[in-house]
């Protein structure tokens, strides 16, 4: 990775209220507008339709702040064979789309954010931050996500050329650390490492347990999501017996710097590794939750102090 631009930062309509479908939160232009002036390069595309879906005038709202388009993000019920042709159409309307973008940075293309639906299915949804061993998919589950995950990645990458990343997720069947290695040992493909779900999923509360996961995980690293947990809320979740969406109203995601992760040693470790790209802060907070471009402003903060930024 010599000669590569170092790491870079970029934020997401999430931190803004608008997340998967859960909220709506402010307007985009307003989320744009308040993202640059806090000094992030890029953003990520956000729900379908929140942002506009007329490739022109996508790249024109992009292109005047001067800013790249980082990726989106696509949740497909990965383990109904029934679902993945949908899946796979909605990943390709979202690939067509950041593909009129691609050439904005040299350094950088959109991906596309693969990840198994979360909070679908009852249980997983019921009992995220807490799944044991036997409580995830079968031999024959696993192989039908595996096809899920290679059918989609393979026909954006031959539709636009993009590349396809995986996101593990709270509420979904890629949850534990020990699902995540078992889905790339199956599909091979790289990984958004997502510092906040992979420590929820973990069912521990210590932020080394990151610092654990990245090094495993480092070969497929493709990308980073920086989210911190609130150790007190994840452990009153687990307690309590909290669903995923209570624990995200409560405040499991926290800014940057006043949970359980410390970013200093999370950036030292990825210099070592010789990471090189975005890494997009990502809070998860529901509309009416905080005051987002101030809590954009102190995660900028934050993140020069632990990274020189």
């Amino acid at each position: 990775m010599e000669g590569a631009p170092p790491i870079r930062f970029g934020n997401a309509p999430c931190s803004w209220g608008t997340l998967e479908g859960v909220g709506q939160g402010v307007p985009y232009p307003q989320m744009l507008d308040e993202l640059k002036e806090a000094g992030y390069e890029g953003s990520e595309l956000g729900d379908y339709g929140y942002m506009p879906t007329d490739p022109v005038l996508l790249r024109e709202e992009f292109q005047k702040r001067g800013l790249v388009l980082l990726g989106a993000f696509e949740g497909v019920y990965l383990r109904e064979v029934s679902e993945h042709a949908p899946g796979e159409a909605r990943a390709l309307r979202t690939a067509r789309l950041m593909a009129a973008l691609a050439d904005l940075d040299p350094e950088w293309k959109p991906l596309l954010v693969l990840s198994d639906e979360h909070s679908r299915d009852p249980y997983r949804f019921h009992h995220a931050g807490r799944i044991h061993p036997g409580e995830g998919l079968s031999p024959e589950e696993w192989r039908v996500v595996a096809r899920g995950v290679k059918r989609i990645a393979t026909s954006v990458r031959e539709a636009v050329g993009l590349e396809t990343v995986f996101h593990f997720h709270a509420a979904s069947f890629v949850e534990t650390p020990e699902e995540i290695e078992t889905l790339v040992e199956l599909t091979g493909i790289p990984l958004v490492f997502d510092t906040g779900h992979y420590l929820f999923g973990s069912g521990r509360v210590e932020g080394e347990v990151v610092l654990e996961g990245l090094r495993r995980l480092a070969s497929w690293v493709r990308y980073v999501h920086l989210k911190d947990v609130d150790p007190r809320v994840a452990e009153e979740a687990r307690r309590r017996g909290w669903n995923y969406l209570e624990a995200l109203r409560n405040g499991l995601f926290t800014e940057l710097g006043r949970g359980a992760i410390d970013f200093g040693q999370v950036f030292a470790l990825l210099k070592e590794l010789g990471y090189r790209g975005f890494a997009t802060v990502e809070q998860d907070v529901l509309p009416g939750m905080g005051t987002p471009k101030e809590s954009a402003l102190r995660s900028r903060a934050y993140l020069r102090r632990v990274t020189g930024w």
